[in-house]
């Protein structure tokens, strides 16, 4: 009887084991095919993300014609960052480093660079490290082209994160910014926020026998640009201001001009009088540089709804006032760091809407889910130390930057995120435009075209850009 029942036993065990195998062998098959589901999924996304990430770039890889070019060109913008960051930093600059020139030696070619102090000074007031302009600019990844429906003979490359811009530019520009660069610097010490694009490096590249280029570094308007669905280059006139938005199927990004902005705004809400009026003011230094023909790059994005409860938090508040304050005084033992216009408690401040119209109270405000700009809130008299910041925020016509990499450049609305910067500043009103202007004068009688004198084109780009800001 105990033979039969081992027998059963055998028998059961041997029918429960391939039957558990095969449950067990089928579960893993299914295991690993949802694995392999995900994981396409995960790669199918991934090329999407980076086909969008590549739209209207192209890749300077091995076999593009510019990529012997660009690789001297990092090479020599290695050699160059480094030197500055092996030099001490000086927050007062000197006439001789606004002229400051250096040549560095390499295999096969030479990089000159400009006033290296000044720049480096200028990427520090916008924290930019010189590790991460390193990394940027020098990295392993290959620089992309930019593409667009721009007439500008000259070439753009963008770095393979998008956060800076290379751009070529002939020795007659080069020499118009070195030469008010002074004036440039001190318009943005003056004007931290100015709405002005940033340039952060001149050099200029030898390749015996070959080529001769100058080439300029600046901060992308448009970065980060993932999100960005449509795009605009303003001037402020008519003629010749349309660009037809098709693409053709071409892999270019399009930007638009004037006559596309038709029956549309810039809703900035209470950020409205700030952008105006810096508009005003970055204008005006424009026109004493006697110069015409420059543009107001914009594009925008819906906000995210976790963008829009964050930017409502008092963390957010905190984070987007440091950066909007200068505070690289240091305090002393007995005066203890502070943020201007920044109180521990909200009984210590009340909102000033006169400048734009509104006579709505701090608190009604927070009830509506509007955000209070930093230049609009004023302190209690408390302390002469925060009265003096607050009068020095004011004079310096800050406001309360958005948390984001390029907060210079992007100013959050009730809905959208939009990304603004002036560009292409280095036109100058001589005898050349000004017979351009007579001839338009008689080409399109009443009508408005670009070449304008400063004076003029100042006034009309502010009027264009103010009367469709709400």
């Amino acid at each position: 009887m105990g033979g039969n029942i081992i027998n059963t036993k055998n028998r059961l065990i041997s029918d429960f084991v391939p039957s558990y195998n095969r449950s067990r062998n089928l579960q893993m098959a299914q295991r690993k095919a949802a694995g392999a589901s995900r994981a396409a999924r995960r790669r199918r996304w991934w090329h999407l993300r980076q086909r969008w990430r590549m739209l209207g770039v192209f890749e300077i890889n091995s076999e593009h014609e510019f990529y012997h070019l660009t690789t001297m060109i990092k090479e020599g913008m290695h050699a160059s960052i480094q030197t500055s960051m092996d030099t001490q930093g000086q927050d007062t600059l000197t006439a001789e480093q606004f002229k400051a020139e250096e040549t560095q030696t390499h295999e096969g070619f030479e990089m000159q660079t400009f006033a290296a102090p000044v720049f480096a000074k200028l990427r520090r007031s916008l924290d930019i490290t010189e590790e991460e302009y390193m990394n940027s600019l020098c990295s392993g990844g290959c620089y992309l082209q930019f593409v667009s429906n721009s007439k500008s003979k000259a070439d753009f490359f963008v770095t393979n994160d998008k956060r800076f811009f290379l751009k070529t530019q002939n020795k007659r520009e080069v020499r118009f910014l070195l030469s008010n660069l002074q004036a440039y610097m001190e318009h943005m010490e003056k004007y931290p926020h100015s709405l002005l694009v940033r340039f952060l490096g001149v050099h200029r590249i030898v390749i015996p026998n070959q080529i001769k280029k100058y080439f300029i570094v600046m901060q992308s308007v448009f970065y980060p640009d993932e999100r960005i669905n449509i795009r605009f280059d303003i001037k402020g006139c008519e003629v010749g201001r349309w660009t037809n938005p098709d693409t053709g199927g071409k892999q270019i990004i399009k930007v638009l001009k004037d006559n596309n902005f038709e029956g549309q705004s810039i809703a900035l809400g209470q950020e409205k009088c700030w952008f105006a009026d810096q508009m005003k003011v970055d204008a005006a230094f424009l026109q004493e540089l006697n110069v015409l023909d420059y543009s107001l790059l914009l594009a925008h994005q819906p906000l995210h709804q976790d963008e829009l409860d964050g930017k409502h938090s008092l963390a957010d508040l905190v984070i987007r006032a440091t950066k909007s304050v200068d505070l690289q005084d240091s305090p002393t033992g007995s005066d203890p760091p502070s943020i201007p216009l920044l109180q521990e408690t909200a009984d210590q401040v009340v909102l000033d809407t006169t400048d734009c119209g509104s006579d709505q109270p701090q608190g009604a405000a927070e009830a509506t889910g509007e955000e209070i700009p930093l230049q609009e809130i004023k302190c209690l008299p408390k302390e002469t130390k925060t009265e003096s910041e607050l009068q020095e925020f004011h004079e310096h016509h800050r406001r309360l930057l958005p948390n984001c990499k390029n907060g210079i450049h992007v100013i959050d609305g009730p809905d959208h995120r939009y990304f603004v910067g002036i560009i292409d500043i280095f036109t100058v009103y001589g005898w050349k435009k000004r017979l351009e202007n007579l001839w338009k004068n008689i080409r399109y009688p009443g009508r408005d075209f670009s070449t304008v004198s400063p004076p003029k084109y100042s006034r009309r780009f502010c009027q264009w850009i103010q009367e469709r800001t709400r």
